[in-house]
């Protein structure tokens, strides 16, 4: 089994630099001490220490921070935040010195604006009148900062009526009625009563609204947007307004296409029963790999396997050949009793090495196809991956849980590796404990993806183990929640408090703790992997019994809850665990459940070598017989 083999950053000083950062951020530190001022993390150090108190700090502080770190990532992530101080206190001249032509950021280029500004009654450079109009010709609302340096477009007569006008339709396709009304003001009088008569349609849009409107396309743009909006809301009256707006204003197809699209969305969320007729009425070239999903799904609720096939076949190629529709393309020929046409669908779903492609794996009753990769290092490649101040630092940050500061000095470390060093870097990161730089970034060529070995992660096996046997569950499966969930990161916290290898909410986890005799010291117990697992596993477990022997209904209540769980079995008792699957409403749930039960199989392999089948899976028969591994072609590599 490949191990990485890049190594560990040892730094006997790190416990001091972690103190000295709480230290500099809650002032009980007014300096970086003096041990640590030629330390790697020097510059984090001091820009803990000044960033305290954006007010407090120099124009020479700050431009003599910027010189000493020059080239590195925390002199960027100074850079922005001393640009807004320094635009707040309307302090040019220090703005200007500190400015940089790659910063992207709008409000700090509009505070550039500011800072350049020629003076009343002087020339303007033609080059400050086109940045400034980068900033106004867009359909979104610009930065309150913006405002002043704009005016100067509208002060110099720099705004012609047809920059007005094309900025109006950017808005109207952004629904953005007060960038409208704002633009309206400097058109003439007939001009502006027109476009304001735009913006009030987009904020409340009915049919009577575009009488008198010109027979344009941007009258028909705007009138597709408002009827668009309302559709998502009413279609049925979106419906019976279209017809006479579409006419009057000579809508095309997209234009059209446009309101029916979000007719037909509500109504398949909504399960209307007039959902097909909708779908059907939506112009082609209004179609995107969105609504042609939301087809064949709302035609698969309704059991109309010939209607799924339809709709599977009007994709376009490059979505068609996905293994999830090739695989349905598969089912469904078998359910409508091509057995030919089945095999051979099924047959190009099983080169992918995904949840689709396993179950038509499966259902040929043949191998799964898997071609790992793996890239070694040897010992030049060590030292010289191991020895590159960012990664250094990069690592040193993860490792006193600065995680974001950790990804600034990662991503700047590897954006010029070539991608066999990139790999090795990955590798140092595991090394270090850091997994889910492999989730992030193998990514830049197709055969990157087949470094599974680098790609699902195994730590904390004992504990995985060990837990799931209590509780009777698998390992693989209890290994792919942590992969899906955290990525291996103990210090993972969701936006909902989700906290921890398995993302256990703290109110459930005191819940479980007590039910298993786990010892619970708050949600701080959470943040030790090894409790973390005892405690998700047995969360699992109490899913399982309460939801019966399908683990796929349980990994969908672990994402989405009990109630929509409920809802969805009520909704569709009895199916095919494919189907019911590909029938979850949320698309979140829907892909969560396919990508655990993809991610147990590949930890099987890791496990094992071979691997529970997935169809068995879905069923809870872990007793099956057992699936092995081939690579028979160049597989495609698991999502």
């Amino acid at each position: 089994m490949p191990q990485p083999n890049v190594g560990a950053v040892r730094d006997a000083q790190l416990a001091q630099v972690a103190a000295a950062l709480n230290g500099l951020e809650n002032g009980s530190l007014t300096a970086v001490p003096a041990d640590l001022s030629h330390h790697a993390l020097a510059g984090w150090m001091e820009y803990a220490g000044l960033t305290r108190s954006w007010a407090a700090v120099t124009p020479m502080q700050a431009n003599a921070f910027l010189q000493r770190y020059a080239g590195q990532p925390v002199a960027e992530r100074f850079r922005e935040g001393w640009l807004a101080e320094a635009g707040k206190r309307s302090d040019w001249s220090a703005f200007n010195a500190a400015w940089d032509d790659r910063v992207t950021t709008e409000t700090l280029r509009c505070y550039r604006l500011s800072a350049t500004m020629p003076a009343a009654g002087a020339a303007v450079p033609a080059e400050w009148s086109q940045n400034a109009l980068s900033s106004w010709l867009k359909g979104t609302t610009p930065p309150q900062v913006c405002s002043a340096p704009l005016q100067t477009l509208v002060n110099t007569n720099t705004l012609t009526d047809s920059l007005r006008w094309e900025r109006i339709r950017l808005a109207a396709l952004e629904g953005n009625a007060g960038v409208i009304r704002d633009t309206a003001r400097g058109l003439s009088s007939g001009d502006a009563a027109l476009a304001l008569q735009y913006a009030d349609f987009l904020s409340a849009p009915s049919a009577d609204k575009t009488t008198g409107w010109p027979r344009t396309p941007l009258s028909a743009t705007v009138a597709s947007v408002g009827l668009a909006t309302l559709a998502k809301n009413n279609p049925s009256v979106a419906d019976s307004q279209l017809p006479a707006v579409a006419s009057a204003l000579g809508m095309d197809d997209l234009q059209r296409g446009r309101v029916l699209y979000q007719a037909a969305l509500w109504a398949a969320a909504e399960n209307q029963p007039d959902a097909a007729r909708r779908f059907a009425a939506v112009p082609a070239q209004a179609y995107d790999e969105r609504l042609h999903e939301a087809r064949q799904r709302e035609a698969m609720q309704r059991r109309d396997w010939r209607g799924v096939l339809q709709a599977i076949e009007q994709m376009g190629s490059t979505q068609r050949s996905d293994s999830r529709w090739t695989y349905f393309e598969g089912r469904m020929k078998e359910l409508l009793g091509d057995s030919a046409g089945a095999r051979a669908a099924y047959s190009r779903a099983a080169t992918k090495a995904e949840f689709h492609g396993y179950l038509a794996a499966d259902k040929l009753n043949q191998p799964y196809n898997l071609c790992p990769t793996t890239t070694v290092a040897d010992a030049a490649d060590r030292t010289r991956i191991g020895n590159m101040p960012g990664l250094q630092r990069a690592m040193m940050l993860y490792g006193i849980r600065r995680q974001n500061w950790a990804q600034a000095e990662w991503s700047d470390a590897i954006r010029n590796l070539s991608d066999t060093d990139r790999i090795h870097a990955i590798e140092m990161a595991q090394t270090n404990g850091w997994f889910d730089r492999a989730v992030f970034d193998l990514n830049r060529t197709p055969n990157e993806q087949t470094q599974y070995w680098l790609r699902f992660p195994l730590h904390h096996e004992a504990t995985i183990v060990s837990a799931a046997r209590a509780r009777n569950i698998d390992p693989e499966w209890v290994a792919a929640e942590i992969r899906a969930e955290s990525v291996f990161n103990p210090q993972a916290r969701s936006s909902a408090n989700a906290i921890g290898l398995m993302q256990v909410i703290p109110a459930t986890g005191a819940t479980v703790a007590r039910s298993i005799g786990e010892p619970w010291n708050g949600e701080s117990t959470l943040l030790d992997p090894d409790a973390n697992i005892r405690i998700g596993t047995a969360y699992l477990r109490q899913l399982k019994d309460r939801y019966g022997e399908r683990p796929y209904y349980t990994i969908a209540g672990y994402n989405a809850g009990p109630g929509n769980l409920n809802r969805w079995k009520a909704q569709r008792p009895g199916w095919d665990p494919d189907l019911w699957i590909e029938t979850i409403s949320f698309k979140e749930t829907r892909e969560y459940v396919a990508r655990i039960l993809s991610f147990a199989t590949l930890y099987d392999w890791r496990f094992n070598g071979n691997a529970i089948p997935v169809t068995a899976r879905m069923n809870g028969d872990l007793n099956a017989p057992r699936k092995s591994f081939t690579c028979q072609t160049a597989a495609t590599p698991a999502k």
